[in-house]
């Protein structure tokens, strides 16, 4: 990390909550945006089957707890 992304970060943190989390969401749109420009149109095709998967039924769900209970045990092991 450079001394601009600390000092920045610094001083984001001492924001209130609601400007922290207008300042995340902002980030994170421009990140996706940036992400979106470079999806290939194999990638672009894999989106859209998994959509369709999801939308008629096909696809495996696997709830949200299960999903971050995985996460942190595989992320404890590192």
């Amino acid at each position: 990390m450079t001394a601009a992304f600390d000092t920045v970060l610094q001083n984001a943190l001492l924001l209130p909550v609601e400007d922290r989390s207008r300042m995340a969401a902002r980030l994170i749109e421009s990140v996706d945006a940036a992400d979106d420009a470079e999806l290939s149109p194999a990638w672009c095709a894999e989106i859209d089957r998994r959509i369709e998967a999801a939308r008629s039924g096909t696809s495996r769900r696997i709830p949200h707890a299960e999903v971050m209970s995985e996460a942190r045990q595989l992320l404890s092991h590192l």
